[in-house]
């Protein structure tokens, strides 16, 4: 019995004329994600993908797994195919969802028919399927409402395909339709979830880590890369560069006052990145932050560090409380690795008693004590970097 997944495709749908050009960067996200796990033939029919193992050697079930977090995809089955012969398809259908009729007590059967050739339509296919299922498994009945399982049959150009309830796709749009933007990543629940969410929205991410050893371990940013690794799954490749921020920190340490620490941290941060962010083509800073959730993102500390940079800074968690935030790092699988108790310098020379609300023109003067432009050139300079991708191993 040949068997494929059958995806059905989010809002790239209502794309209009430029519709062609997500589905083609969709089909290249699916094809490499697949690409280690034997061959598959992966192509576009009448609105849906359809991914075929071309051989027997190719693993379906980790498949089905990768594709269902990849952005684009509004849901996902794995289907038997059968040939447009109605007692083909009613064979089959009890042959291939037997475990779970077995399991349930109710049904019912949807069909489609996009094959307008087709003899029989949509209702009378429901009816004999439905009628042939009763015969097979005695102990179902049919609810129309509220049924335990539900059978779909659906009669295609060049088949007809049989699968039950679907799988939630990830949704969202493919990423590299939305542009190319910098993420500032640190070891904590947020940014990992900001990661996320702006990856849904079809953003290709090049992450930005400030490491300041030796307050700083290897461990800290190890749970890093492994953050990464864990949104790579769902975002695809990525540039991780790790920034050295030691001298900077120390530098206003020794010269700021300690309530501005932070802030000034902060701005600086902003500053490496964008010159990091330039490099390699973005046209946004993205932060994990949430508006008043510690004393550095309040509205004037946001608007205060927003001024160092040029570029737009997009904070997709700014609504957001940390119950929210959190459900959704379960949700993507960051939250264990977050929590593991390696500091990272956001974390290290926190001031007792920070500004909340920083005036602009007084932290600018006490930024006057530093040579900014010679801080950013000299750590982005040897900031180094890897490349995280979302194949196991990588």
């Amino acid at each position: 019995m040949k068997e494929i997944l059958l995806i059905k495709l989010g809002e790239m749908v209502l794309k209009g004329l430029n519709r062609k050009i997500f589905e083609s960067i969709l089909l290249r996200r699916i094809s490499y994600t697949l690409s280690d796990l034997g061959n598959f033939d992966v192509r576009l029919a009448q609105s849906a993908i359809m991914i075929t193992p071309d051989d027997a050697g190719a693993d379906l079930e980790e498949a089905t797994d990768r594709v269902s977090k990849i952005f684009g995809i509004a849901a996902l089955s794995r289907a038997c195919v059968a040939d447009k012969d109605m007692d083909v398809i009613k064979r089959q259908t009890a042959e291939y969802l037997a475990q779970e009729l077995e399991e349930a007590h109710t049904f019912k059967v949807e069909a489609k028919r996009s094959d307008k050739k087709f003899l029989l339509n949509s209702p009378q296919i429901c009816q004999q399927v439905g009628e042939y299922l009763l015969e097979q498994f005695p102990h179902l009945t049919v609810d129309v409402h509220h049924p335990d399982s539900i059978v779909y049959v659906e009669i295609r150009d060049y088949a007809a395909y049989i699968h039950g309830r679907a799988l939630q796709g990830a949704g969202g749009m493919p990423v590299g339709t939305g542009g190319k933007a910098a993420v500032l990543i640190s070891g904590g629940i947020d940014s990992p979830v900001a990661s996320w969410m702006m990856a849904k929205r079809g953003v290709e991410l090049t992450a930005i880590h400030f490491a300041s050893p030796p307050y700083t371990s290897a461990r800290a940013e190890d749970k890093v890369v492994r953050l990464l690794r864990q949104v790579s799954a769902y975002s695809g490749r990525m540039k991780m560069y790790t920034v050295p921020f030691t001298k900077i920190q120390e530098q206003i340490r020794a010269k700021c006052s300690e309530d501005l620490f932070t802030i000034i941290m902060r701005r600086f941060m902003m500053r490496a990145a964008e010159r990091i962010a330039q490099k390699e083509g973005c046209s946004a800073l993205i932060t994990g932050e949430s508006l008043g959730q510690v004393a550095s993102q309040t509205m004037q500390a946001i608007g205060c560090t927003d001024i160092a940079a040029t570029m737009p800074v997009f904070r997709p968690l700014i609504g957001m409380d940390k119950t929210e935030i959190i459900a959704i790092a379960h949700r993507i699988g960051t939250f264990d690795i977050s929590i593991e108790p390696y500091e990272d310098c956001c974390t290290i020379f926190t001031p007792k008693h920070p500004k909340t609300k920083p005036i602009p023109v007084f932290v600018e003067k006490e930024e006057s004590e530093l040579n900014i432009d010679e801080l950013v050139q000299e750590c982005t300079d040897a900031a180094r970097y890897i490349k995280i991708g979302y194949h196991s191993g990588q």
